[in-house]
């Protein structure tokens, strides 16, 4: 392994070893004592064996020890020594290579005198090998090692008094150089300065100075002395401003460091003068702003008590020490959170109803719990209770986009609190409610504690969002932690594990939203009271766009209602035929995106200085936003009565929509299909549904042997939706009949409910929703279960009116207003 110099890296310590101790070598191959360099020229052959160098140059008269370990290198080195002991040495071009081709070694190399061979124990051998004459390669040759034909080239030079600058501006700046290199012994200066010849001078330098393969390497291809040492200079010179850039970093640090400890010392000498005098006097200013802020906080004299522990622990602990941070962490969020900040309420209930009305239009179910929940809080005031009322924490519970978050802003607004929001939805982790202890590091408070201090106060209105997403893993329920949060009973005592203190929560007026509450755990559900917000219809959308959406829009995109007019058409246009929703977030994207075309006509067109309005059109409503992306889903009211196909009704996340079930019968094995992407419970349903007409088939006039050899398919059609629920048995049983008895359906009647196997048709939820899409679907007459006749007091009386609401307790009660002519009667 040819080229390892003393400092190579891959030498193990054995090498090193050997290297140290040669005289314990095993067997000394040649030894030449005579290490004076003579005229060798005239007897160099032209051809010698090849030496590989990795990572290291050899120059001219210097005096190189070199490992070898390759096979190759140890071939050409036994050659040598069995000839005239000369040997060609060449830098490699990649050090990395094991076994160099001609391509990777440099053409310029150092012809050299072998002294010494030695064979170490580990199967090296040490070459030490004396530089004599530079070399140009002609030709390499291969074999069992490389060899060169080459031509000597020692560069000639006349002195004159250039070459004498040159020399004293080397020696100059050689000496600079070696003082400044702590690596370098100082005896290098004294052999340097016993050498008289201007070019051993430069190659002592050059073999001295740390600097890459690649710049030792052109000192050596250069052929004129003068060019080597300009070339020479310039090296030392870029390593000489390394090196000075290196001293000023470590002065800079020796300073810090000193700056550092210095201040220190003083801080423990005033410490200790400070206990010997018994006075407590901070003089650090950072000291001086906590403290001040810890006395000024408002703690409970519990709290207060921790805090000045922990400050106390701190004035003791070393700024170096990691506990310093910690400490210092956990004081600044103790003094950050709010003990004793309140805002001003203010309680007057018609301002609460003006910023209500401002801000939503509807909700008048969630408004008046919510003045309702205003009122108490004032009468609570008044007695100088300054508690929450118990049971007042509201759960907003509807589909995206109807506005139950803004609904809390609102609160806070009308109440003059400040509001914050977390959202919880996807937290699995119980300690982003309750925070990490801090024995981890980054350890820091929960949510709860974060949104106390960036509100800033104790009394806001606190909104937790997406209560209904939170799940569970490995590392604790969250949904449990909230259990304290949401207890009146306990949120006066509420422990952060950072904190580790007590926090009253007691004033806070919580409010949480979900789409959903029946995927809330039953506990945390216990703690809330449910208000239900229902989808809007489709002209309280229309008020929304007008009242709302279209004034903010239109300012958000610097234009005026002069300029621009929507008729309540074209926004009807804009909700039936491009959105699809409960809420109106798609609405507003829409009427968004139709503001901003309008914008940009205007100036590109000139169209500000019109003193019209410019009205929108449904041309340009399709121009804007394209074809039209949803059609309405209508029932099929002109064909009178249909065999087999029965409407039903859905809830869906977006609102409500009609389900149309088709059922056929054909002769083949006994056999009950159902598709359409249909869940578990729909499955049962229908599976319960014909059980129930085969067990009273005789009733339904059907013949005992009908379900002999036939064939019972199910399809809901829009296949690629999941569907699910048990609320479509009653459709699903109404569609069974028709096709087994070959009796006609109206097609303007729908239904929903959920059945049993004696034909009890039970109640179902979404009704709101349900009925306001058999609105929109021309839809006349619609069957519910009676149980369901309560929930009618909470419907609009505008769907009411367009709708005749048919309550049915058993399926019997169904067949009258289901089949036309009476086709199918139940016997009893």
């Amino acid at each position: 392994m040819a080229g390892r110099s003393k400092n190579n890296k891959q030498m193990n310590e054995q090498e090193l070893k050997d290297k140290e101790n040669v005289r314990e070598a095993d067997e000394v191959i040649f030894d030449n004592p005579d290490k004076n360099i003579e005229d060798f020229a005239s007897s160099i052959p032209e051809t010698l064996p090849v030496l590989p160098l990795k990572d290291m140059v050899v120059f001219p008269y210097m005096m190189f020890p070199i490992l070898a370990g390759r096979e190759s290198t140890i071939a050409a080195v036994n050659s040598s020594v069995e000839k005239d002991k000369f040997i060609l040495l060449v830098s490699q071009v990649d050090e990395k290579i094991e076994e160099p081709t001609f391509e990777n070694l440099y053409r310029t190399g150092t012809v050299a005198k072998i002294i010494q061979v030695l064979r170490l124990p580990n199967g090296l051998i040490k070459v030490l090998v004396d530089g004599l004459y530079t070399a140009d390669v002609k030709k390499f040759h291969s074999g069992k090692f490389i060899s060169a034909t080459f031509e000597l080239k020692n560069p000639a030079f006349k002195p004159d008094n250039e070459l004498e600058a040159l020399m004293r501006q080397a020696s100059k700046l050689f000496s600079d150089y070696v003082q400044a290199n702590r690596t370098i012994p100082q005896e290098t200066l004294v052999a340097y300065e016993n050498i008289k010849e201007p070019d051993r001078k430069l190659y002592y330098i050059a073999s001295t100075i740390n600097a890459s393969v690649q710049k030792k390497q052109k000192i050596l291809e250069i052929g004129e002395l003068h060019k080597q040492y300009y070339e020479v200079l310039f090296i030392m010179s870029s390593e000489m401003e390394i090196l000075n850039v290196e001293k000023e970093i470590d002065e800079k640090v020796y300073q810090t460091m000193q700056k550092n400890q210095r201040k220190f010392i003083v801080q423990e000498q005033i410490r200790i003068l400070q206990d010997e005098l018994g006075e407590g006097v901070e003089t650090d200013p950072e000291m001086v702003r906590l403290k001040e802020k810890i006395d000024s906080s408002g703690m409970p004299e519990m709290v207060m008590s921790k805090a000045l522990e922990e400050f106390q622990k701190m004035k003791k602990t070393p700024p170096m020490s990691p506990d310093y941070g910690v400490i210092r962490n956990y004081l600044e969020w103790m003094v950050n959170v709010p003990w004793a900040l309140y805002t001003e309420d203010n309680f007057d209930l018609r301002h609460a109803k003006k910023i209500l009305d401002e801000d939503h239009y509807g909700l008048d179910k969630a408004k008046d719990r919510i003045l309702e929940l205003i009122a108490v809080l004032k009468l609570l005031k008044e007695k100088e209770i300054h508690k929450s009322p118990k049971g007042q924490i509201l759960c907003f519970v509807g589909p995206p986009g109807v506005g139950k978050t803004s609904l809390g802003k609102s609160i806070a607004r009308a109440l003059n609190r400040n509001f914050v929001r977390i959202s919880v939805g996807g937290v699995r982790d119980e300690a982003e409610i309750r925070g990490h202890r801090r024995t981890y590091i980054g350890s820091m408070p929960g949510k709860i504690i974060q949104a106390m201090k960036k509100a800033g106060s104790v009394n806001p209105v606190l909104l937790i969002d997406e209560i209904d997403k939170m799940s569970s893993d490995f590392r604790g329920d969250p949904a449990s932690a909230m259990l304290e949060v949401l207890d009146p009973e306990q949120n006066s005592t509420f422990n952060d594990h950072y904190l580790d203190v007590d926090y009253d929560l007691s004033n806070v007026l919580f409010i949480t939203t979900a789409n959903v509450y029946y995927s809330i755990p039953l506990p945390l559900l216990d703690r809330m009271e449910i208000i239900e917000m229902r989808s809007y219809l489709d002209f309280e959308k229309v008020e929304i766009a007008r009242r709302h959406i279209i004034p903010k829009e239109i300012a958000e995109h610097g234009l005026t209602e002069s300029q621009i007019r929507f008729e309540d058409s074209i926004i009807l246009k804009v909700i039936r035929e491009y959105t699809r929703e409960a809420g109106v977030r798609n609405l507003e994207r829409e009427l968004s995106s139709i503001i901003r075309k309008v914008t940009r006509e205007i100036v590109e067109e000139g169209l500000k200085k019109a003193k019209k309005p410019l009205a929108i059109t449904e041309e340009m409503v399709q121009k804007y936003l394209g074809v039209p992306k949803f059609k309405t889903k209508l029932a099929d009211t002109e064909t009178k009565t249909k065999i087999g196909s029965v409407t039903g009704l859905a809830w869906t996340s977006m609102g409500g929509d009609i389900l149309n079930v088709d059922v056929t019968v054909m002769n083949g094995p006994n056999k009950f299909i159902l598709t359409g992407k249909l869940g578990d419970i729909m499955k049962e349903s229908a599976q319960a549904g014909l059980s129930y007409i085969k067990s009273n088939a005789s009733r339904f006039g059907i013949p005992s042997t009908f379900f002999k050899d036939k064939e019972i398919h199910i399809h809901l059609p829009e296949g690629a939706i999941p569907k699910d629920g048990p609320s479509a048995g009653i459709t699903m049983i109404m569609a069974m009949l028709s096709a087994i008895t070959k009796a006609p359906v109206r097609t303007d009647v729908a239904m929903t409910g959920e059945i049993t196997l004696r034909g009890n048709v039970l109640p179902i939820g979404g009704l709101n929703e349900k009925l306001l899409a058999a609105v929109r679907s021309g839809i006349k007459k619609v069957l519910i279960p009676k149980d369901n006749e309560k929930d009618l007091a909470e419907i609009q009386k505008e769907i009411l009116d367009q709708l005749e609401i048919v309550l049915v307790e058993k399926v019997e009660d169904a067949l009258r207003h289901v089949f036309s002519g009476n086709k199918i009667k139940y016997r009893k």
